[in-house]
Parts: C-alpha cells; structure tokens; sequence
C-alpha cells in the first residue's frame, strides 16, 4: 500500500515498560485509505497477560499498616491495581488521565478540571507506570505524563468501604434517627453567643442538626433580626414566597393555617416546592401563658424505615404513589401558585429516605394516580399518620423565649397545640429557613479550618 496514498485516522505505538522486562505493544488502529477503510487487527511482539511490576524490596512503600508489593496493569491496560500484604486497590486507567494534577490538567486554586474534553482522548491507554517512594507516575499513550501521590489515590479509592466513608462523612453525613425514649438524649442545646463567635460551637450545633434533625439554641436576643444573623453565621436565608423571614402569629383572614391560634397539625413546611427549605429556624420572642402552644416534633425517617421493615407494601406505596402538593395564596400583596408532585417518602439511589412530604393543609385534591392505588394510598398513609402520632414517636415540648428550635424539614414532622392569647401578649415565633447545601458546605469547611488550627497549635 503505497505510503501517500493514507490519510491516517488513528495510529500509535504503545510501550509497556517496566522493571522486570521490556515489553513493546504495537496497537494499530483503523487507517483509512481514499477508496476504503482498512482495519488491522492487534499484533503483539509478546503475549500480555497482566503485566505486573514489582517494586524492589528497598522501595517498597508503607500504605498504612501495609506496603505496596507491585503496580498491576490489566491486559487491556484499564485497571492499574496497587497490591498491597492486605489488599488490592484498583484503578480505572481512564479516570486516572482524567484526573491528572498536573498544572495543565487541574487548576489547584479553583480545585478544578481543566482538561477539555472536546479535544480529550478517550482511548488513551497508559504505556508505563512506576511507583518511587510515595509517587506514582504514569507515561500515557497521549504523550502526557501524570504524577499522583499514593494519599490522593488512597483517599479516592473504588473500594465499597472507602466509597461509604466517603458518601457518610463528607456528602451527606450519617444520620441517628429516634423515637420519643431518644429524643431527651438527642436533643442538644447551643448558647446563641457561642454559636456566633466560636467557630467549635458553630460546627457542634450544625453536626447535631444534621445527625440528629433537631437542636435549640438558646439565650437568643428578643430581637427581630437574631434569626437571621444566625442563618448568615452559616450562609445566607433561603427566600420563600414567604419572604426571607415569616412571622407565626394569630391573625384574622390569614390564607396560611400556620397563622391560627387553633392546632396545628403535623407537617413538613413547603411540600409544593421541587426544592423545598431544607433546615426550619423558628425563634420564640413571646410564648402563651398556661396551657397550649406546644410544638410537637416526630422523626419521619425513623416512622419511614420502621415501615420499610414491618409493613414494606405500605412504604412501597408511599415511595411510589406521586402526591399534589399545592400552595394557592398571597403574602404580602405577592400572589402565588405553587405545585409540585411527590411521593410521601422519598429515596435516593441507595433506597434511603432523603425526604418528607407530609401536610394535610397544603395536599392539593387532584391525585395524579391510578383510581385502583388511591384507596391502598389512603391506607398506608393513614398507618404513616397513625405512627407519627403514637406516643413512642412523638414528643411535646414548650418553648421558652428565647429559643430558636432548628429542625430538619426534610426529616422531621412539626405541629403546634391550640393556644389562646392574652390582651397583650401575643404568642410570637419568627421563622426562617437554611438549606442544606450551604449547611453541608459549612460543615466541611468548618471541620477543615479546625483540624488546621488544631495541627498548627
């Protein structure tokens, strides 16, 4: 085939080399002529199997309370293995490449990628890899080479219990669910001022808050605006229809039950919202006298998995079955119409409850659902309401002024008892909201900015 007569489309040669022998790969690809296509099949100089290469016994390297034996490519060179005395970590080579810190791939400052993917290889195959003390370096087949210390591959690792400290610890935290026996040990109380001006104190109430759904900060100012200088301690207040801030008081023509002075029933706030307020922030200034006005607080998650292990047909309809939620009112001179459909219960991937949707008031009377699930629906959220309800799940307290009760809205179901004011004094709670996202993003940022101080000290 004369040689002008090619446009070559892919063509390289890939070495394997290592420590023990040399090895040459030719990999011919697809070359394309002016009248046809030629595809040439692989041709080895060896055979390949999976080639492995040791490392000396004076470099072995120290991988917690074991060493490194050997890097191992896999015959089609996809998997880079790390085979350690206790184990074997593995590699996809293409998230490696992908992943390359070097200054032309990854901008350290914004912690980004910068590789561009429209000119990226995605058959790049790795022709060397050598460990030297605590680094591992690999020659690629795109003429790049990448450097990666054994703690940044170690910390990243694909195995089921790295991959589950990961999702546990730093994404999304662990959680502690309870009943009504639990709750007293749970439940924690933060001092406002620390809160404000101890990062150790901001931290301990955030954690609390998210493991437990629940904590009380106390000693608040009876100021208006104490609410909201503590959400800005973590971010910023998220906005509602309600405005950054709400107030909970009893007033005539109200279009939210909220603002009665009759009970409350147990609910999650905004199940209308696709992105509903992730964290409740209600800031008691003024508290009725005697009897009524108590909150009333049940743990969804623990009613749900109590259901997914003694009734799994109930908790599948609940997961399954899509709700109307709907707010239809006004505020403020603001008018709004507000939808969205959702389960009662909400998964994730892994089949944990990640959110509540739960409010009689605000459960619109269309129902997106086949006429034959409508009456299994009722039943199984009528034992979820039943649970939530029971003595052994639910707890009532009284605030006292002062108090700012932090709640998980994705979590937990609130509720109020009827109160009557006295010429006055009007009960008075103002509201607020935080999400997630941003307390998440404080947690890890807190515990990063601690443990450096700590180690500095």
């Amino acid at each position: 085939m004369p040689q002008q007569s090619l446009i070559i489309k892919h063509y390289y040669k890939a070495t394997l080399v290592n420590n023990v022998t040399n090895r040459r790969l030719i990999l011919t690809t697809s070359y394309v002529t002016r009248c046809k296509v030629v595809s040439l099949t692989l041709r080895r100089k060896h055979s390949l199997g999976n080639q492995q290469i040791p490392v000396s016994k004076q470099k072995r390297v120290a991988l917690g309370n074991h060493e490194i034996n050997s890097l191992t490519l896999s015959q089609k060179r996809d998997i880079l293995a790390l085979d350690t005395d206790n184990n074997t970590l593995k590699f996809p080579t293409i998230w490696l490449r992908d992943n390359c810190q070097c200054p032309a791939c990854f901008q350290r400052h914004s912690q980004s990628r910068t590789i561009d993917w429209g000119k990226f290889d995605f058959g790049v195959k790795p022709l060397s890899a050598k460990l030297v003390e605590s680094e591992l370096t690999i020659e690629w087949s795109d003429n790049h080479r990448s450097n990666f210390t054994l703690d940044w591959l170690i910390e990243r690792s694909f195995t089921e219990e790295k991959r589950k400290l990961f999702r546990n610890k730093i994404y999304r935290f662990e959680r502690t669910t309870w009943g009504a026996d639990e709750f007293g040990k749970y439940l924690k109380k933060f001092d406002y001022k620390s809160v404000l001006n101890e990062d150790s104190t901001l931290l301990n109430w955030l954690e609390s808050l998210t493991k437990y759904g629940v904590a009380i900060v106390t000693n608040v100012p009876a100021k208006n605006n104490s609410n909201k200088i503590l959400t800005e301690r973590v971010a910023f207040t998220r906005r509602t229809h309600y405005g950054e801030e709400f107030t909970v008081i009893a007033k005539d023509g109200t279009t939210n039950v909220a603002y009665l002075s009759s009970t409350l029933p147990l609910h999650t706030d905004l199940p209308y919202y696709h992105y509903a307020p992730g964290a409740n922030l209600l800031h008691c200034l003024v508290q009725s006298q005697g009897k009524g006005g108590e909150s009333q607080l049940a743990d969804g998650f623990h009613v749900g998995n109590y259901l997914k292990l003694h009734e799994p047909e109930s908790y599948k309809i609940l997961t399954k079955t899509l709700v109307d939620w709907s707010d239809v009112g006004h505020e403020n001179g603001d008018h709004f119409h507000s939808l969205h459909q959702a389960p009662v219960l909400c998964e994730d991937e892994f089949g944990d409850l990640v959110r509540v949707n739960f409010s009689q008031p605000q459960r619109d009377s269309h129902f997106n659902a086949p006429l034959e699930q409508v009456i299994l629906w009722y039943e199984a959220v009528g034992l979820f309401t039943k649970l939530l309800y029971s003595p052994e799940n639910n707890v009532t307290f009284k605030l006292a002024e002062g108090d700012i009760l932090t709640f998980d809205n994705l979590r937990l179901v609130h509720g109020r008892s009827a109160y009557a004011d006295t010429t006055g004094r009007e009960r008075l709670l103002i509201g607020c909201y935080l999400d997630w996202d941003e307390i998440y993003s404080r947690i890890r940022v807190l515990r990063k900015q601690l443990k450096r101080s700590k180690e500095m000290n």
